[in-house]
């Protein structure tokens, strides 16, 4: 599921800030239903930073208080986004799509609690 959303949120033809409403809807809809917060992370992953950025503007006017990017965005844009969010009073959540693959081998790979 994790490697599908990565490539929804990827894909030219995926219309995220469609997608992005539609899951905010459905989080109000069970937060009413159920009396229960609810909440989902937002993909804000992108091919540059001005598209990070956009998405993740859109993703706090329509009323998330967290958004997600994937490890695979580098050391630079991790930080930039890292002060996006500080300056937005957003979470951000750092996903590493693919890491149990690699996790799991003794001898190669990076441990996550380095970055």
């Amino acid at each position: 599921i994790r490697l599908m959303m990565r490539i929804l949120t990827l894909l030219a033809f995926m219309r995220w800030r469609e997608r992005f409403s539609y899951v905010l809807e459905g989080v109000n809809r069970a937060a009413t239903a159920t009396g229960e917060v609810k909440g989902s992370y937002l993909n804000v992953t992108a091919g540059t930073m001005e598209q990070m950025y956009e998405r993740a503007e859109f993703s706090k006017i329509i009323g998330s208080v967290i958004i997600m990017i994937d490890l695979v965005i580098g050391y630079t844009a991790i930080q930039s986004m890292a002060i996006w969010a500080r300056n937005n009073d957003m979470i951000l959540h750092l996903h590493r799509a693919g890491n149990s693959t690699y996790a799991r081998q003794k001898n190669h790979g990076i441990n996550f609690r380095v970055i």
